[in-house]
């Protein structure tokens, strides 16, 4: 059950992390398709920050749970299938 639980929690944030980093790549790249910001330099920008710190706060939460509650064995696992994948 701690598996699944730490499991869906890691995938809900990466969910979220990738939603919100999406949103800064639109507004990047093409803010006249969001309705009212387009008008003022200013408010991408200030939309940008809000992003940036959603993107923050999940990406702590992610890191949290990885170092406090994810076993070692998991991690040498996870890290163990990386360098395989990269040989």
């Amino acid at each position: 059950m701690r598996e699944l639980l730490i499991s869906a929690a890691r995938s809900y944030y990466m969910g979220l992390l990738n939603k919100h980093i999406s949103n800064v790549e639109i507004l990047l790249t093409n803010p006249v398709g969001i309705s009212g910001v387009a008008d003022k330099h200013q408010d991408i920008q200030e939309a940008i920050e809000v992003e940036l710190g959603i993107i923050a706060d999940y990406n702590d939460k992610l890191e949290v749970l990885q170092r406090f509650f994810i076993k070692p064995q998991q991690n040498e696992t996870t890290e163990e299938k990386k360098k395989d994948a990269k040989s």
